[in-house]
């Protein structure tokens, strides 16, 4: 009589394990923070060394550098909502593979989140991940985590009559052509108007070849010109890392708004350590400029969506252009303040300023920026307090944005701030959320009233699906904690629609108005 074989009965974790296998190439468990502590798959296949080689690293690192600062802030919403819908992403390997990541909370084990990496034919739509300009933020999370980034390569088009703008199909072959000489890893942007900056992966490549490539790639489309290339060190030595990644903002700003010679006018030939060795100089300009108010407000709408009515302006600064000053936007204006230990001072010129309108419009609601350098300091609240409570009416015509600028360090005093302004009436808002890992501890950290969803996701939503998710996510998380969403950058009705279906309470973009005078003034 023939013997009947019975397979042997499967456990519910190989079970799991194995059905987890089927659909993914890698395992990873990670805790809080965001560090791996399992790793399991084709991690051989993949990156030439075995799972077990990543533990205790930033999951991030299985992700490609351009692609890492989105990732975290999947992460971040991963964390807040216990899951991750499938994301299009590129490997940290050399052929950047196209996966698909998506995680969830382990059930029954707090801080802990299980992620796959999936194989994907193609990317998902929706281009790379969001989170806000890759080369910026890959230079600004080396700098912070102290892994000498080297030296940016900057890049600058000119023509005979200046500045050389390509065509949009150009750039992005110019884009790709120094992202592939920048190694494995490199990070290339496009700033516009023909400026472009190249991270590279394992060094800077030589910059005289590579700009002949560049005028090689011109001539072809019929644009002779020449190529300008600058190597600016990120050399970090006596620097804090928060000195280093301000300076960084206000060299890229710089560059991104004048090209070669805005660079070498803010003091950027030395690199980061010669901007910041310079810095008293400036600081004694920068101080002059923001006690004499060389600085004006204009202030854009935020309407309801629901029926466009005006529900405040926000306060946005704009520096008045003044001759031999190293700055012209305002983005190099507040990076300039941050980096020389001015935020507070440019905060309060601006609190005056704004209030000085509030008083001359009538019934006009002002939000205004601060620092988070500046919510953390005990002195500036007790003084922003001071002035509010003797002057309760205006204390309710005013909200204060929590900018991420500047990372928050010490929470527990800005909390007191937020709770003391929230305390007088001031509804609290954290601006572009979603850009970066902070926004997501303001929101635990702090009671806010509002938060303000990054113009990125806005712009790209219509097309993107997973932009779409993203919103959803926050809008869903901003009501678990009592906040309504406000999305920035809404220009067409298209889009306004759309951040109306996905919950959004308030815009704000060109649609609805540009930045001026406040009505009622």
């Amino acid at each position: 009589m023939q013997e009947i074989v019975r397979p042997s009965a499967m456990t519910a974790a190989d079970r799991f394990l194995t059905f987890a296998f089927a659909a993914a190439e890698l395992l990873v468990e990670t805790d809080g923070a965001g560090r791996i502590t399992f790793a399991e798959g084709a991690f051989p296949a993949r990156f030439g060394r075995a799972g077990r080689s990543f533990l205790g690293k930033p999951v991030q690192q299985l992700v490609a550098r351009d692609q890492r600062s989105g990732m975290g802030t999947a992460l971040e919403l991963l964390q807040a909502t216990g899951r991750i819908r499938p994301t299009a992403v590129r490997l940290a390997d050399r052929a950047r593979s196209p996966f698909s990541v998506a995680g969830l909370a382990a059930p029954g084990h707090a801080g802990r989140f299980c992620l796959t990496f999936s194989p994907l034919p193609n990317d998902l739509p929706g281009g790379p991940l969001p989170g806000g300009p890759g080369l910026a933020r890959a230079a600004e999370e080396a700098l912070r985590g102290g892994d000498e980034p080297g030296a940016l390569g900057l890049i600058e088009l000119m023509g005979d009559g200046g500045a050389l703008a390509p065509r949009a199909d150009l750039a992005a072959r110019i884009q790709q052509l120094l992202s592939a000489q920048g190694g494995a890893g490199a990070v290339a942007a496009d700033f516009g108007s023909g400026r472009f900056g190249l991270l590279p992966g394992d060094g800077l490549p030589d910059l005289a070849a590579l700009s002949n490539q560049v005028a090689l790639l011109l001539a072809q489309h019929g644009l002779p010109g020449r190529i300008g290339a600058r190597a600016v060190s990120l050399a970090s030595d006596g620097l804090s890392p928060v000195q280093a990644t301000r300076a960084l903002r206000f060299a890229l700003s710089a560059f991104a708004r004048g090209g070669d010679e805005a660079l070498e006018k803010a003091g950027f030939s030395g690199g980061l350590t010669g901007f910041v060795a310079s810095a008293a100089e400036r600081a004694t300009a920068l101080r002059r400029t923001i006690s004499e108010r060389r600085f004006r407000m204009a202030f854009q709408p935020i309407v309801m969506l629901a029926d466009r009515r005006a529900h405040h302006y926000e306060a946005l600064l704009r520096p008045i252009p003044t001759p031999g000053t190293p700055y012209g936007e305002a983005s190099e204006f507040i990076a300039l303040a941050e980096t020389v230990g001015l935020s507070e001072t440019l905060d309060w010129a601006v609190v005056e300023t704004v209030c000085e309108a509030a008083r001359a419009a009538a019934g006009a609601r002002i939000a205004c920026n601060l620092s988070g350098l500046s919510l953390q300091s005990p002195a500036f609240r007790e003084r922003l307090c001071a002035m509010l409570e003797a002057a309760p009416d205006l204390a309710r015509r005013l909200l204060v944005e929590i900018t991420e600028t500047a990372e928050i360090e010490d929470e527990a005093e800005a909390s007191r701030t937020v709770d003391a302004l929230r305390a007088l009436g001031l509804p609290i808002c954290i601006d572009d959320f979603g850009a970066g890992a902070a926004a997501f501890r303001y929101l635990r950290a702090f009671r806010v009233d509002f938060v303000k969803v990054d113009g990125v996701y806005v712009t790209n939503a219509v097309e993107s699906e997973r932009d779409r998710g993203f919103i959803a996510a926050m809008v869903d998380l901003a009501r678990t904690v009592g906040a309504q969403a406000v999305a920035e950058r809404i220009e067409t009705e298209a889009q306004a629609k759309l951040m109306q279906d996905l919950g959004v309470a308030f815009g704000q973009g060109y649609l609805f108005g540009r930045p001026g005078a406040l009505p009622g003034a």
